[in-house]
């Protein structure tokens, strides 16, 4: 179990690590969208750092070694951290539908001040959220007030108020609205993909063919973060149910089980450099560029990452 956890922590930081310099690095990637993407490496790179090392021991051990203040540290930043991942896929739902919706005025509606004003939200909401919670008790069970179930054990406890609130403002109606947004760009990217082959049959012009590769890029991006949003969904959705089941209906879940569904949901934080290797090229072209050493040639940060019929 050691050994399959710790594949898992590590596959977290060096994917999310490799995202992070990439963005950070290469000119080319300095875009809005793409430090969205940037920041949910972020934070993922630091569930891998700061959460799942003391959750591997928790899990395996069925133990807490570590002081009780530190367990609600712990706590605090495993929850903030899921939120902050769900607001930065919304962001990102909401560039990609002016991208393609609205693509004439994307560039004067998604500005570097407004993605900062994304990151900020993503960023301070979820934090004071969390950090608010737990350490002015609101979240405890009103018939059981204690932290911790019992000495050793770190476990933070919410009252039924909260256990259903949470989830559904934190967790379903983000979704509910990104499934929506998705919905919207496909939709719009079919039609434009009819109107453009409708084009191409009478003309095969430059400039033509240069705009069908444009939204054919658009319509690739969309569907890849569209995956992402839909990978997350799996690996979180049934942890999420467990703990509405437990805290609001009553329903006992066995440890084997709350403990499976848990790292499902951690595995997500490792899940979406693996989705960038696979649909986006500039990763692949930046993790070789890493990899070999090249990021410390003169003039690396303005390679280029992008095939040629980009």
């Amino acid at each position: 179990m050691y050994t399959l956890l710790t594949g898992i922590i590590i596959t977290t930081i060096c994917g999310n690590l490799v995202v992070i310099i990439s963005v950070s690095h290469f000119r080319q990637l300095h875009s809005p969208t793409n430090f969205l993407t940037l920041s949910l490496a972020i934070a993922d790179f630091f569930v891998g750092l700061l959460i799942l090392p003391f959750s591997m021991i928790r899990s395996i051990e069925a133990c807490w070694y570590f002081s009780d203040t530190f367990c609600k540290i712990h706590s605090i930043l495993d929850s903030a951290f899921t939120v902050i991942s769900v607001l930065h896929l919304c962001f990102i739902a909401i560039d990609r539908y002016y991208a393609i919706c609205d693509p004439l005025h994307y560039a004067s509606k998604i500005t570097f001040q407004v993605t900062a004003m994304f990151l900020s939200v993503c960023w301070a909401v979820p934090i004071c959220f969390s950090f608010g919670l737990v350490f002015t008790g609101r979240n405890e069970d009103d018939s059981n007030p204690a932290y911790f179930n019992c000495e050793g054990i770190c476990n933070v406890t919410f009252n039924t108020i909260l256990a259903l609130f949470t989830p559904l403002v934190f967790f379903f109606t983000p979704f509910v609205i990104m499934l929506g947004i998705y919905g919207k760009i496909f939709i719009v990217a079919r039609n434009h993909f009819a109107a453009i082959n409708n084009t191409a049959a009478k003309t095969t012009s430059r400039k033509e063919m240069h705009s069908r590769g444009l939204k054919q890029v658009e319509s690739k991006a969309a569907k890849t973060l569209g995956l992402i949003t839909g990978v997350f969904l799996f690996c979180w959705l049934p942890f999420y149910v467990v703990v509405v089941l437990q805290s609001f209906f009553n329903i006992s879940v066995s440890s084997f089980i709350y403990e499976t569904l848990g790292w499902l949901a951690y595995f997500n934080s490792a899940c979406n450099p693996i989705i960038y290797g696979f649909f986006y090229p500039w990763f692949r072209a930046a993790f070789k560029t890493v990899v070999s050493g090249r990021i410390f040639t003169e003039a690396s940060s303005c390679i280029n990452l992008f095939p040629t019929n980009h």
